[in-house]
């Protein structure tokens, strides 16, 4: 593809390559979960059980420990990122098998949070 630019008043004619395949990257969830209440992040579940952070950020709170038991659309954890708190919902009803993250931990958005058992 060519292109014209002027930079300091000289015209240019300039040919650019342009990538036409799609980035394929995963989506991002930001706020209106089901079941949380205001503020809180879609329930996203990974592989096992596993429920996963929606986006980056720090585990500000785990508010769940193994073994309890926990309904589809619960609050287990809040994650802040930007001076902002996010509730994380289970997706499913179940048990709690194992926390992964510790408070204070940093994580990313896919990062499993979480393992809930049926």
């Amino acid at each position: 593809m060519k292109l014209k630019v002027t930079v300091n008043q000289i015209p240019y004619e300039v040919e650019v390559e342009v990538d036409q395949t799609p980035a394929g990257l995963p989506p991002v969830y930001i706020g209106g979960g089901t079941g949380g209440g205001p503020g809180a992040a879609p329930a996203v579940q990974g592989a096992g059980g596993a429920v996963t952070a929606p986006l980056a950020g720090s585990v500000r709170k785990i508010l769940v420990e193994v073994g309890q038991s926990v309904a589809a659309g619960e609050v287990v954890a809040v994650l802040e990122a930007m001076k902002m708190e996010t509730e994380i919902t289970t997706p499913k009803a179940g048990k709690v098998s194992a926390i992964l993250v510790e408070v204070g931990a940093a994580v990313q958005g896919g990062d499993p949070i979480i393992d809930i058992e049926s």
